[in-house]
């Protein structure tokens, strides 16, 4: 029979979500859902020392805002409980002894100065000290002294770690469904410490017992877990359980330059490399959310950040990516994040919105301005969102409805001739006798006065434009008219006879 599929992400509670760690949520998310298995969430907190508050709340918050909320996690569906590790901390000792006394794992009992001496010792030699086959059984660990001296120092409460004892002269061929087979000599790998005497488990050791109780069938991280992969196929031999499939998903880089996109790059550059914003006693790192990005914006362009399905399609909706998503497409090579093109993507979901939506999006933002408006508000959104790509530039693209023009565009005003004051009186005139004041009978009768008096398109409609937007820009000119109403329309063209 074949296994369930199950996923999970697993991050660290020390602040807030980065992309990074949101597009791996999302491959996990993407990979359970193609293949009807489970997404859950594990919080892995032993290192208590970086722990942040309010950290965890924002990773659940993130993912629900996104629409990849986990089917089990801390307080939900808990069938392989708890879910942080740090309530889990009983568990891992038994695991840890289970090693030792398999001859798989041993206790070391050197100070952190001893460690540093035999550091500067290698460097002032040129080398690089490892604590590993070569050197692990000159040093003070349970190897070299006896059972009996090793318990009566644990018993007296000495500080001890428990290190993986790393097989020598082994080639490990190790299978990664995005690299393929990867090669590790283990001569070359250290013993890493798994357990700690404070009683708290290391990241490996937690990691893969976790992995295993929970049934989590494949392993989707990111490639700076690449380096731990051959000590987590070693410690699953170790234990003798069935190792999880791995899969590394490629690097994000940065937008310029090379290297991995970090926390700073977002403040630094410009644009969110959070899903929410954070805040902290050092200031706010923006958010997604806050920036007025769509939530299956993110979703899309994270998706395509080292992932395709093979066509040039690039609008997915989170149900297509479920549907399509596969392991096997996903690259090797890191992915750039382009900033533009996030923009680009929210530019098309906001198209999506409905005019309702995004009229009540946008009332906040009035309300901020001091507008207090008798106009259809729904019409003026429904003129301009298609030239924004954010609800927040929705006033720089409409202020002029809302409040006449106090000045005009230098360049623009040079449309304004001689004999355009006459024609735009001559305008009002027309305008003053115009029953039914709707775009398309204003634009018939403007165009007939134009046409029967063989006055050039030019010489009227650019001062017109210029006369109520104060500059030439704005969506179809009589589309404005019939929003704004002919008093006002009547009003501008006077005072920009007056004013020009």
């Amino acid at each position: 029979m074949l296994k369930q599929v199950r996923v999970r992400f697993a991050p660290s509670p020390t602040g807030p979500l980065h992309i990074g760690g949101v597009r791996t949520a999302l491959f996990n998310y993407l990979f359970a859902k193609k293949n009807n298995g489970v997404f859950y969430l594990r919080i892995e907190d032993t290192d208590q020392n970086r722990f942040v508050s309010g950290a965890e709340a924002y990773i659940v918050e993130a993912l629900e805002w996104l629409g990849i909320a986990p089917s089990e996690t801390v307080g939900k569906n808990e069938k392989f409980g708890p879910y942080r590790q740090s309530e889990r901390k009983e568990i891992y000792k038994q695991y840890a002894d289970q090693l030792i006394n398999s001859g798989w794992a041993y206790y070391a009992f050197d100070t952190a100065e001893a460690l540093d001496l035999h550091r500067k010792q290698h460097e002032a030699d040129g080398k690089t000290f490892i604590y590993n086959w070569h050197n692990r059984e000159k040093l003070d660990t349970s190897l070299v002294i006896s059972k009996e001296e090793t318990d009566k120092r644990i018993s007296a409460g000495e500080d001890y770690v428990i290190r993986f004892k790393t097989p020598v002269n082994e080639t490990l061929h190790l299978q990664d469904i995005i690299r393929g087979d990867i090669k590790f000599e283990t001569n070359l790998l250290d013993d890493k410490v798994l357990f700690k005497s404070d009683g708290m488990p290391t990241y490996h050791l937690a990691n893969i017992v976790d992995d295993h109780l929970m049934e989590t069938s494949h392993v989707i991280r990111g490639e700076e877990w690449l380096p731990s992969m051959p000590l987590h196929s070693l410690l699953y031999k170790a234990f003798g359980w069935e190792a999880p499939e791995f899969a590394h998903l490629p690097l994000i880089l940065k937008p310029v330059g090379n290297g991995k996109l970090s926390k700073r790059d977002g403040d630094k550059m410009g644009f969110p490399v959070f899903p929410l914003e954070w805040k902290t006693e050092g200031g706010i790192s923006s958010g997604y959310r806050e920036k007025g990005f769509f939530p299956e914006a993110v979703v899309n362009f994270l998706a395509l950040l080292g992932w395709n399905d093979g066509t040039e399609q690039e609008i997915f909706t989170l149900e297509e990516l479920c549907e399509k998503f596969d392991l096997n497409r996903v690259h090797k090579a890191g992915a750039k994040f382009d900033p533009e093109k996030n923009k680009w993507f929210n530019h098309h979901y906001l198209q999506e919105q409905s005019d309702e939506s995004l009229t009540k999006a946008f009332a906040p933002i009035l309300v901020e301005k001091g507008i207090a408006t008798s106009l259809d508000v729904l019409k003026i959104v429904s003129l301009i969102k298609e030239r924004a790509n954010f609800v927040s530039e929705f006033w720089e693209l409409s202020d002029y409805f809302f409040v006449a023009p106090t000045s005009y565009d230098e360049k623009a005003s040079k449309n304004w001739k001689e004999e355009t004051p006459n024609l735009m009186q001559q305008l009002i005139s027309v305008l003053e006798n115009i029953g039914d004041f709707n775009s398309i009978n204003i634009e018939t009768i403007v165009k007939d006065w134009m046409n029967k008096n063989e006055i050039g398109m030019g010489k009227v409609m650019q001062p017109f434009r210029l006369s109520l937007v104060g500059a030439l820009k704005g969506p179809h000119l009589f589309d404005i008219i019939e929003v704004i109403g002919k008093e006002e329309t009547i009003k501008r063209l006077e005072k920009a006879i007056a004013s020009l």
